[in-house]
C-alpha cells in the first residue's frame, strides 16, 4: 500500500470515530468546535509520521530524534488544541444545595473535576501516533520480508544458472574426448556417438532451460549417455539398469543426477570388464523419486582432475537449493564399491 493510501486510510478512520462521537453527543455544535482542532492535528500528525517520521527517522534507526520529534508535536497539538476554541466550564457551586450558611473552617463541597482538556487531547493524539507508528511498522517488515525472499530467490535463481553452466562444459568436455578417441576405430560408431551426442545436447540446451523436467527425459538422457560409452568398444560392458516408474510425468530438476553416474563410469574401471560393474537404478513413486548407482572400485589409484570434481559439488548444491528438506543424499565407501543413494520428497 503506498504512502498516500496509507494516509487516506487513517484520516478516514479517525474522522469515522470523530463523527460517531458527535453523533452520540446529538450533533452538539459545541462538542464539534471544541474537537476539531484536535482531529486536524491528529491528521496532520498522521501525515508527518508517514511521509516524513517513520521513512527518515524510525527506519533509519534513529531513535531518539523520532521520539523527541513526536513527543513535541502530540504536547504543541494538545495545547494548542485545548486551548483555542475551547468553551467556558460552568462555575462549581461553593456551597452545597439547600446549604446556605456554612460555618467558617468547615470544608466546602467541591465536586471532583474531570480530566483536563490539555490531557484528553494529548491522550488521543498519542493513541493516533502510537497506531500509526504500528501500523507503518507492520507493513515496513512486510515489505522487507517480500524484498528479501525476492532477492533470495533472485540470488537461488542466478546460483543455478551458475551450477549448470559448470555442469555442461564438464559433460561436453568428457564427451568429446571420447568420440575422439573413437573417431580412430570406427567411422560408424563414430556417427552413432554423434547421434547420441546431438540427443544429449539437445536435451541440456533446451530441456534443461525449464527448471524442472519428466524424469523419463532425464533417463533417456542417462541412456544415451551409457549408449555412448559402450560405442567405443565391442566389448560387453557389466553395467545394469533398472527402471520402474509408477506415475508417468512425475518432474525432477534437469542434470540433478547424471554427475553421480558419470563419475560412477569414471571410477569403476569398467573399460577392464573383468571384476568390474555398475547398476543403476531409479525408481519413482507418487510423492518420491529413489535413485541409486553403485560401482565397482578401481584397484590402482586414479589421479582426479579438478574438471572432474565440479559434477559431485554442484549437485550437492543444488540439492540443497532445489529440495531443502525434501532429499536424503547418502554415500558410502565400500571396501569393495562405491555407492550413492539419493531419495527425493516430492510432496
Amino acid at each position: 500500500m503506498k504512502a498516500t493510501k496509507r494516509f487516506i486510510f487513517q484520516s478516514l478512520l479517525w474522522i469515522i470515530i470523530w463523527l460517531v462521537l458527535w453523533i452520540t453527543q446529538s450533533f452538539d455544535f459545541g462538542f464539534f468546535r471544541e474537537n476539531l482542532l484536535s482531529l486536524l492535528f491528529q491528521i496532520l500528525l498522521i501525515a508527518g509520521l508517514i511521509f516524513f517520521a517513520a521513512p527518515k527517522l524510525l527506519f533509519k534507526k534513529k531513535y531518539l530524534v523520532f521520539l523527541i520529534i513526536g513527543l513535541s508535536a502530540i504536547v504543541l497539538g494538545s495545547y494548542i488544541s485545548s486551548t483555542l476554541f475551547s468553551m467556558p466550564r460552568p462555575p462549581i457551586p461553593s456551597r452545597m444545595p439547600g446549604v446556605e450558611n456554612i460555618p467558617t473552617g468547615i470544608p466546602r463541597y467541591t465536586p471532583r473535576g474531570a480530566p483536563s482538556k490539555f490531557l484528553i487531547h494529548f491522550l488521543l493524539l498519542a493513541v493516533s501516533a502510537v497506531l500509526g507508528t504500528f501500523l507503518e511498522t507492520l507493513l515496513y517488515a512486510q515489505k522487507k520480508e517480500e524484498e528479501t525472499i525476492k532477492n533470495n530467490n533472485e540470488r537461488l535463481a542466478t546460483e543455478l544458472k551458475l551450477l549448470k553452466s559448470q555442469i555442461n562444459p564438464h559433460f561436453l568436455f568428457n564427451t568429446l574426448n571420447n568420440i575422439y578417441a573413437l573417431s580412430a576405430i570406427s567411422a560408424t560408431k563414430t556417427q552413432e556417438s554423434i547421434s547420441y551426442l546431438a540427443n544429449m545436447l539437445r536435451y541440456v540446451l533446451y530441456d534443461c532451460e525449464q527448471a524442472f523436467v519428466p524424469l523419463s527425459k532425464e533417463i533417456s538422457y542417462i541412456e544415451n549417455y551409457i549408449k555412448l560409452f559402450t560405442t567405443k568398444s565391442s566389448k560387453t560392458y557389466p553395467i545394469s539398469t533398472t527402471y520402474e516408474i509408477e506415475v508417468k510425468g512425475v518432474l525432477i530438476a534437469p542434470m540433478l543426477i547424471i554427475p553421480f553416474v558419470e563419475n560412477a563410469f569414471k571410477h569403476s574401471n569398467i573399460e577392464k570388464v573383468d571384476n568390474t560393474f555398475l547398476t543403476i537404478k531409479v525408481t519413482s513413486k507418487e510423492n518420491q523419486i529413489y535413485f541409486e548407482v553403485e560401482n565397482s572400485k578401481s584397484i590402482t589409484v586414479e589421479i582426479k582432475d579438478e574438471v572432474g570434481g565440479i559434477g559431485l559439488e554442484n549437485v550437492k548444491k543444488r540439492l540443497a537449493i532445489l529440495y531443502p528438506d525434501k532429499h536424503e543424499l547418502i554415500i558410502q565407501d565400500l571396501p569393495e564399491s562405491f555407492k550413492v543413494s539419493l531419495k527425493l520428497s516430492l510432496k
